[in-house]
C-alpha cells in the first residue's frame, strides 16, 4: 500500500516594523516617500548581476553579485538534467563520504565556514555531535577549524580524531575526512590548518595516497594554490566556489551545500527556500517586499534616530550562529568609508541578564531586531509538577502545564512591552518554523538587503579592503 506524505510546508517569513513607528521616530509614510530608492537600489543590485564581468564592476570596483540567481540557476539545472548538475555532484559526494566517515572538519574562515556553523546549528540536532551514530541516521560528525590561529583549539581537535598513542584503526567510527574550503587557497589561517590536518590524516591512512585523496574534498576557485594542492594530490572530488561569488556570500554554494548535505540537512529545500525569497524580493512592490522594509527600516533608524548598532535578537539558541553570520556580512560590506552600522547578535532572554539593561535604559542607538520563531520543530515541553520531591517550594505550581514555547511567547511579548513602554525601537523577523525551507528564506533575505542597502547609501557591498591590509601586514611579519 502505498503512502501519501504531505509536502513540507513552505510558508513565508515575515518582516514587521510596527513597533519601530510606535516610537515616533520615523512613521510607514517616511519608509513609503524612500520607495523610489528602495526600487532604484534592488534595480541596481539586480542589474549587477547582468554586468558581471571576471568580478570587476563600474570603475574597476569588485563586483561579486553571482549569489543573487544563484538559488535559481541551480534548481533549474538540477530539475533540468539531474545527473549532469552540479547540485547532483554535490549530493552524491556528500552520500560518499557520509558513509565512508564518522567525522568531517571543515576548514575555512570568515564566509568560508561561518554560513556552514549557521546551516549545521538551525537545521540539525542541537546535540547532533554528541548521537551516537545510528541517532544521527548514519551521519557523521562536523567539526570546525582553520578559522583562528588558536594553539590549543587545533591540538584539542587532533586530539580528536588523531590522538596520540592510540594505534591506527579502520574501524568507521574511527573514519574521518577533510572539507577544505578557501577560494584562493591563500589565507594563512585555513593553508596552516590544512597542512596540520592533511598530516594527520595522512597518519591515519598509513600513507595511502588514494585513501588520502578520497577523504579530502577542497572547495575553491578554479585556479589558486588550494586548486593546485588537489591537482597534486590527486583528489576526486573538487567543487568551484563560482566565479562571481565572494566568501561571505557563498553558503548557498558547495561551500554551505555539500558539508549540509553530509549531515542530513535537505539542501534541495534550502535552495528552493531561497529562490522563494528572490521572487518576493524581484515581484513585490515595496509594502510588501520583506527585503526593501528591512533595509529602509535600518536606514531610517540610522538616519533619524541614530541608530548605529543593530542589535540581531535570536529568540532561539539554534539562530545564534546564523546571527553571527549576518554579522560578518553587514560589517564587511557596508562598514567602509567611515559609514556602517555596527551588527551584534543576542539570544534571549540568556542576554536579556547581560545586555538587557543597557537596551533598556543605555544609549538611544540601538535598533533591535528580534528574530522570532512561531512553533518549535519538536513536541512541546511542558512544566511538571514537583510530586513527591516537593510542596511548591519554587512556586511554580500555577504555570504546571504551561508548554515552553508558551513561555517564550510571554518573554517575548512582555520583553517587546518594556522596550515600546520606554519608545526603543524594535522590529520583528517572523520564521514559521526553523526548517531548511525558511532558513534558506531567511539567509538569501539577508544576503540581499545588504546589497540592497550598499547600493542605497552608495558604498560597494562587495570587495573587504580592510581584511586585505591586515593579511598584508601580518604576512610582512612573518616573511620579512
Amino acid at each position: 500500500m502505498s503512502v501519501i506524505r504531505p509536502r513540507p510546508p513552505e510558508d513565508p517569513i515575515r518582516y514587521d516594523a510596527a513597533a519601530v513607528f510606535a516610537t515616533g521616530g520615523f512613521s510607514a509614510a517616511d519608509v513609503s516617500a524612500l520607495a523610489p530608492r528602495l526600487e532604484q537600489a534592488r534595480a541596481d543590485a539586480l542589474a549587477d548581476v547582468g554586468r558581471f564581468t571576471s568580478g570587476v564592476g563600474r570603475g574597476g570596483d569588485p563586483l561579486d553579485p553571482a549569489f543573487i540567481d544563484l538559488p535559481d540557476r541551480l534548481l533549474a539545472a538540477y530539475h533540468a538534467d539531474r545527473p549532469t548538475s552540479e547540485l547532483f555532484a554535490i549530493l552524491q559526494t556528500a552520500r560518499r563520504i557520509r558513509e565512508a566517515v564518522d567525522r568531517v572538519i571543515v576548514l575555512g574562515i570568515g564566509g568560508s565556514y561561518m554560513g556552514t556553523r549557521a546551516l549545521f546549528e538551525a537545521c540539525c540536532h542541537p546535540f547532533h555531535n554528541e548521537l551516537p551514530r545510528g541517532e544521527r541516521g548514519g551521519r557523521p560528525r562536523l567539526s570546525f577549524e582553520g578559522f583562528n590561529i588558536d594553539n590549543d583549539s587545533a591540538q584539542g581537535l587532533l586530539d580528536v580524531v588523531a590522538p596520540a598513542g592510540k594505534p591506527r584503526s579502520d574501524d568507521l567510527l574511527d573514519r574521518w575526512a577533510l572539507l577544505v574550503v578557501s577560494k584562493s587557497g591563500g589565507t594563512l589561517e585555513t593553508a596552516v590548518a590544512t597542512r596540520l590536518f592533511l598530516a594527520a590524516l595522512a597518519e591515519s591512512v598509513g600513507g595511502d595516497r588514494d585513501r588520502l585523496a578520497s577523504r579530502l574534498v577542497p572547495i575553491t576557485g578554479k585556479t589558486g594554490r588550494l586548486a593546485d594542492l588537489a591537482g597534486a594530490i590527486g583528489c576526486p572530488d573538487v567543487f568551484d566556489i563560482p566565479d562571481g561569488v565572494g566568501g561571505r556570500f557563498s553558503v548557498l554554494t558547495a561551500v554551505g551545500l555539500l558539508p549540509a548535505s553530509i549531515v542530513g540537512i535537505d539542501v534541495v529545500r534550502l535552495l528552493e527556500g531561497a529562490a522563494a525569497m528572490n521572487r518576493r524580493f524581484r515581484e513585490a512592490p515595496v509594502a510588501d517586499n520583506p527585503v526593501l522594509q528591512f533595509v529602509a527600516v535600518s536606514h531610517l533608524a540610522e538616519e533619524r534616530m541614530h541608530a548605529t548598532i543593530r542589535v540581531l535578537s535570536s529568540w532561539s539558541n539554534r539562530l545564534e550562529a546564523t546571527g553571527l553570520w549576518y554579522d560578518q556580512l553587514l560589517s564587511e560590506s557596508l562598514g567602509k568609508g567611515g559609514q556602517g552600522a555596527t551588527p551584534l547578535t543576542t539570544v534571549t532572554t540568556r542576554d536579556l541578564h547581560s545586555r538587557g539593561q543597557q537596551h533598556q535604559e543605555g544609549r538611544r542607538d540601538k535598533l533591535i531586531t528580534n528574530l522570532l520563531v512561531e512553533e518549535p520543530r519538536r513536541d512541546p515541553l511542558t512544566l511538571p509538577p514537583l510530586g513527591a520531591f516537593g510542596a511548591d517550594e519554587d512556586k511554580l505550581d500555577d504555570l504546571v502545564g504551561r508548554s515552553w514555547p508558551a513561555m517564550l511567547a510571554a518573554a517575548a511579548a512582555g520583553t517587546n512591552e518594556a522596550y515600546a513602554h520606554d519608545r526603543r525601537p524594535t522590529a520583528d523577523i517572523v520564521l514559521p518554523r526553523i526548517d531548511e525551507h525558511a532558513v534558506g528564506q531567511l539567509l538569501q533575505m539577508l544576503m540581499l538587503a545588504t546589497v540592497v542597502e550598499g547600493r542605497l547609501v552608495g558604498t560597494n557591498p562587495y570587495g573587504q579592503p580592510g581584511v586585505e591590509a591586515y593579511k598584508s601586514l601580518m604576512m610582512k611579519r612573518l616573511r620579512p
